[in-house]
C-alpha cells in the first residue's frame, strides 16, 4: 500500500533500483516507433550511456551533454545513471501510465482512469528532440534569451518551441525533464507526475491518483478512503485519533509505544491524554510529580533533587541545604547562590566587607576570610606613596623601607628628582649632593667649596679647618702634604724644607 520501503521507511525512489523495463522511456509511456540514437540505429550503451537523445550523431551527443551539469549524463556506471533511474520513477510513475500498475484503483472508476490517460496521451505528453537552432534570433521558450544558431536546443513540438538544453525543466519541480518526456498544462511545461498533480488528487500513501470523488484530506496532503495510516502499524486512521511525528501519522497506541515516556514514579507509559511533566530527561505522570519525602505534588512549586530524587523545598532545606557563609542561613530551593572556592553566599550576602555594597558580577578581591571590591581593597591596602599620599601602581622608589613615587622623591632643598641620582640625608630627608654640599658639609680651607665625602671623598681635617686631599698642599712648593709633616705659618701650612728655607 505505501511508497515506502517496508524496512527501513524511506520513499521507493531513495533507493537504487533498475528494472529493464524502465530503461526505455518510449515503451514506459507505451509510445510506439523506434528510439535508435541514429540512422544506423546504435544502441546508447554501445558508447557507455544509458540513454541517449535519438537521431544525433556520436559528436552532437558529446556536445548536448556537455551543455548539462554532470549529474545530468547518464554514463553507465555513474551518479549520472543513477539519477536517471531516480528520476524515471519520479517523474514518471508507471501507475499513471498504464492501468495494469494501478493496484489501489477500485474497479468502478477504471473507465475515469482510461479517460484521463488516453486524454493526456493525445493533448499532452510528447517527448522532446533535439536539433540545431535552425535560425537566427529564437528565444528559449523558458528564459526567452536568444538561442545561438547553430547550436543545440531541444523542440517542444506541442508548443512549437525551442529550448536551451538546462531550460528544458519541469515548472514545478524545476528537474531537467528525463529522456525529454514532457507534458503540457497552460502553456507549459511539466514531468508527467507533476501535470497529473494539476487535474488530480494523489494520494500520498500509495502515490497513485485518486480517481474517485471522496477521499481524505490530512497533513495538507491527499490519501484514498483508507490508505491515511499509521506509520508504524499501517492500520487506517480515518475517523481515528493520530498524533504527528516527523511528518509521520502514528495511531495512538502505535504513538505511545514508540514515543511516550515512562513515569519515573509509577513505571507506566505518559500517554498522550497526560501532562508529561520533565525534569533533566526525567518525566512524570502530573499526579506522580511528588515530593519523595512528605509526598506533596510539586506542580507548580519550587524543588529541589539529590541523587535523582525531587524534594519540596521544606524537605530538600532540611536535609541538604548548605548555608550562607555570610548571613548563616540556608540557601532555599531555587535560591541564586554566589560562589567562590569552597564558599557561597546568598545573592545579598555576597558583599564587600569594608563599604557593603553587593559584589554581583563585578571584580572582587578575596583577602583571608573577607571579600574586598576593588575599590575598598585598594584604600585599605593598596601601597601608598609617604610624600602624597596616593597609590603607587607602578615604578615607586623605596627609600628606608618607605614607598615613593618616582615623581615625589625629590631632594628637599631643590625638589629635584632624586630617582636614579646620587643623594644623601640629613635629619631623615634626602637632599642632592649639590644641596647636601651647599647646606651641611665642612669647607675646604684652601678652594672654599664644600667638603660632601660623597663618591668616597677624602678630606684633612686639622685644628677646626679642613682641606680636600688634593687641596692640602705646601703654601710654598705647592707639594702635596698629605701623610706627611707640616708647620703652620698664620693661616698657611708649609712643608718642613720650605719652613728652614723661610727661617734662613
Amino acid at each position: 500500500m505505501k511508497k515506502n520501503c517496508t524496512s527501513c521507511k524511506c520513499p521507493r525512489e531513495a533507493h537504487d533500483v533498475c528494472h529493464e523495463e524502465w530503461v526505455s522511456v518510449r515503451s514506459r509511456l507505451g509510445l510506439k516507433g523506434d528510439e535508435s540514437n541514429g540512422p544506423i540505429g546504435v544502441d546508447p550503451r554501445e558508447r557507455g550511456l544509458a540513454w541517449a537523445p535519438p537521431g544525433l550523431p556520436s559528436h552532437k551527443v558529446e556536445e548536448y551533454f556537455s551543455m548539462l551539469p554532470e549529474i545530468a549524463v547518464p554514463r553507465l556506471g555513474t551518479p549520472g545513471e543513477r539519477h536517471r533511474d531516480r528520476q524515471l520513477v519520479i517523474q514518471l510513475p508507471k501507475q499513471d501510465l498504464a492501468r495494469a500498475y494501478c493496484r489501489h484503483l477500485d474497479p468502478k472508476h477504471a473507465s475515469s482512469a482510461d479517460d484521463f490517460m488516453a486524454a493526456r496521451n493525445e493533448i499532452a505528453l510528447d517527448i522532446g528532440s533535439v536539433q540545431e537552432v535552425p535560425e537566427r534570433d529564437l528565444e528559449c521558450g523558458v528564459c526567452e534569451s536568444s538561442l545561438k544558431y547553430g547550436s543545440l536546443a531541444v523542440s517542444a513540438s506541442k508548443l512549437f518551441l525551442l529550448y536551451h538544453p538546462t531550460c528544458f525543466r519541469c515548472t514545478d519541480c524545476k528537474e531537467l525533464l528525463v529522456d525529454l518526456a514532457y507534458c503540457v498544462h497552460d502553456d507549459m511545461l511539466f514531468c508527467e507526475r507533476h501535470y497529473a498533480e494539476q487535474l488530480k488528487p494523489r494520494c500520498a500513501a500509495c502515490d497513485e491518483l485518486i480517481f474517485s470523488g471522496e477521499y481524505t484530506k490530512a497533513m495538507n496532503k491527499d490519501w484514498h478512503s483508507g490508505h491515511f495510516c499509521c506509520w508504524q502499524c499501517d492500520e487506517s486512521l480515518t475517523g481515528q485519533r493520530y498524533v504527528l511525528r516527523d511528518e509521520h501519522p502514528y495511531c495512538i497506541k502505535c504513538y505511545e509505544s514508540v514515543f511516550a515516556n515512562g513515569c519515573e514514579e509509577c513505571n507506566k507509559i505518559i500517554g498522550i491524554d497526560s501532562k508529561d511533566l520533565s525534569y533533566k530527561d526525567k518525566h512524570w505522570h502530573e499526579a506522580c510529580f511528588l515530593c519523595n519525602r512528605c509526598r506533596v505534588s510539586l506542580v507548580d512549586k519550587q524543588f529541589g533533587s539529590k541523587v535523582d530524587k525531587i524534594y519540596c523545598g521544606n524537605c530538600y532545606d532540611s536535609q541538604f541545604a548548605s548555608r550562607c557563609d555570610g548571613c548563616g542561613e540556608i540557601f532555599r530551593a531555587g535560591t541564586k547562590k554566589m560562589e567562590y572556592k569552597t564558599r557561597q553566599w546568598h545573592e545579598k550576602c555576597f558583599c564587600c566587607v569594608v563599604c557593603k555594597n553587593p559584589i554581583g558580577t563585578k571584580s572582587f578581591i578575596p583577602r583571608e576570610q573577607e571579600i574586598y571590591c576593588a575599590g575598598c581593597y585598594e584604600d585599605k591596602f593598596a601601597t601608598r606613596c609617604v610624600k602624597c599620599n596616593k597609590i603607587i601602581t607602578s615604578g615607586g622608589v623605596t627609600y628606608k623601607n618607605e614607598p615613593w613615587h618616582r615623581d615625589c622623591f625629590t631632594c628637599s632643598n631643590c625638589n629635584n628628582s632624586l630617582a636614579g641620582q646620587r643623594f644623601t640625608s640629613r635629619d631623615d630627608k634626602p637632599y642632592c649632593a649639590d644641596c647636601f654640599g651647599e647646606l651641611f658639609a665642612k669647607r675646604c680651607t684652601a678652594c672654599s667649596k664644600p667638603i660632601t665625602g660623597i663618591g668616597g671623598t677624602r678630606f684633612i681635617s686639622f685644628e677646626d679647618r679642613h682641606w680636600h686631599n688634593d687641596c692640602f698642599i705646601c703654601a710654598g712648593c705647592k707639594t702635596s702634604l698629605v701623610g706627611r709633616g707640616f708647620i703652620t705659618d698664620a693661616d698657611d701650612i708649609i712643608c718642613p724644607e720650605c719652613a728652614k728655607m723661610k727661617l734662613m
